[in-house]
């Protein structure tokens, strides 16, 4: 069997994680410890992101000629990519935040929703929280003026009936 049979299924795995994946973010694993790694697995699996561990020439063909092609310049060394299908933010969001009890993980760079960001750009990304969070955050916020607006009518209409 050729090596280009053996390589083909995985270079497919990663075209098929990539494929329509709002954000795609390198990390540098190198000097996690077993427990560590992981625990980070796990903690991307729950928050729904693809955390995987590819040969980087299998990465650099999977990502040619596509959206992510920018990041083959940071594929070098131990290099894990971080996918997410559903939240552009998360998966630099996650990293970074494991990263505060994982020094030794860093964040190399990363394509989200189309644009190139190095890794001062990414750990910017990092701190924009998720959709659900800012439209939680934006209804608090209509909300309140609101049961003011409520509150205020209601002491009026209480001094009229007195």
């Amino acid at each position: 069997m050729a090596k280009v049979e053996l390589k083909q299924p995985i270079v497919d795995e990663i075209k098929e994680n990539i494929k329509d994946a709002k954000s795609v973010v390198l990390v540098d694993y190198r000097g996690l410890t077993v427990e560590q790694d992981t625990q980070l697995r796990k903690t991307m699996r729950e928050a729904g992101i693809i955390y995987k561990v590819y040969k980087n020439t299998m990465v650099k063909l999977a990502i040619d000629g596509t959206e992510f092609d920018s990041l083959k310049d940071d594929l070098e060394g131990p290099t894990a990519v971080v996918i997410s299908k559903t939240d552009a933010t998360a998966p630099a969001r996650e990293a970074a935040k494991f990263s505060k009890t994982a020094p030794a993980l860093e964040l190399k760079s990363g394509v989200v929703e189309g644009t190139h960001y190095d890794a001062a750009g990414i750990k910017t990304i990092a701190t924009i929280p998720s959709r659900d969070e800012l439209i939680s955050k934006f209804l608090g916020s209509i909300q309140s003026p609101i049961a003011n607006f409520a509150r205020v009518i209601k002491q009026i209409a209480e001094s009229k009936e007195a």
